[in-house]
């Protein structure tokens, strides 16, 4: 499972029943962050949603970019299929009978929601999780450890404290005093890495590798081993996705888009360049995809 569903129906009571299971420091140090970038819009079919995305507390912000929590309800409803565009980031997701550390998927994640269900995830911030992992970030890409290969039978009942709690904030609570009882020694790298992918994700102009080259003040090939070391995918990787995701971000907005002007400003050679990544990544081309969230607005 990966992050990325709508709204919930707040159940009265809730919150003041709830916050008695996390202790209170870290409870109102906890706050949303905005909305998550690269997820992929689906045809509304009914049912209820709760997504919510939460800033780290406990000293975890230099390593931890954000939790995540899902819950849906489809009880009487078609299933329904989400979809999002990848990150360089690596995952620690918590659901019913399954908890695993989830490396860098370079394709789009698809995953089919029914019934009633939830799951909890830390997305750590890019090279973030490096430390922990004591070897190249690149050995999970595409691939995904238990919590044991990671951290041994501490982790044993991480899972079971994590989906015994009966919301976000306790979850939050569970997994932020394990990772600070286990994180390892500081490492300057994690800081380098993490400024140069927030400039890619922030940045729209950066389009070319020579780019963070000379912003940075390091060598091409530097770079590279640092990628592969900290993030487990290549510096071009990282500024392709995130202008596909500046892509999304676009065409959401339903105006009218001159598909070679777009490709050009997102780095492309040319339009037909620019569509065979998107359709690649997204399954359909852009103009599939922009009939597609004028049809679901009705």
């Amino acid at each position: 499972m990966r992050e990325g569903i709508g709204s919930w129906p707040k159940r009265p009571g809730l919150e003041k029943r709830d916050a008695y299971t996390v202790t209170d420091d870290i409870h109102r140090m906890q706050r949303e962050v905005g909305k998550a970038r690269g997820m992929l819009r689906a045809q509304p079919t009914g049912g209820a949603f709760h997504h919510v995305r939460i800033a780290p507390a406990g000293g975890l912000d230099d390593i931890v970019e954000h939790f995540w929590f899902i819950r849906w309800d489809l009880s009487g409803h078609a299933p329904q299929t989400r979809e999002s565009l990848p990150h360089p980031n690596l995952q620690m997701v918590f659901e019913r009978g399954s908890a695993r550390i989830w490396g860098v998927h370079t394709e789009r994640f698809i995953r089919v929601l029914e019934g009633c269900d939830r799951a909890f995830g830390v997305k750590f911030r890019a090279g973030g999780f490096r430390p922990f992992l004591d070897r190249a970030v690149s050995t999970v890409t595409e691939g995904s450890l238990s919590l044991q290969d990671v951290f041994g039978h501490d982790a044993d009942a991480l899972t079971g404290d994590v989906m015994a709690c009966v919301d976000e904030h306790g979850m939050i609570d569970v997994a932020t005093r394990f990772l600070s009882a286990h994180r390892p020694p500081p490492d300057g790298n994690t800081e380098i890495v993490a400024q140069i992918v927030a400039d890619i994700a922030d940045d729209r102009a950066i389009v070319r590798v020579d780019q963070i080259v000379d912003r940075h003040d390091i060598g091409k090939r530097a770079l590279q081993r640092l990628f592969n070391e900290y993030v487990g995918v290549s510096p071009k990787w990282v500024i392709n996705r995130y202008r596909l995701h500046e892509a999304i971000e676009r065409l959401a907005d339903g105006v009218d888009v001159d598909w070679t002007e777009l490709a050009l400003d997102l780095g492309y050679f040319d339009q037909a360049h620019f569509i065979r990544d998107f359709h690649r990544l997204v399954g359909r081309t852009p103009g599939e995809y922009v009939r597609s969230g004028a049809a679901a607005r009705g």
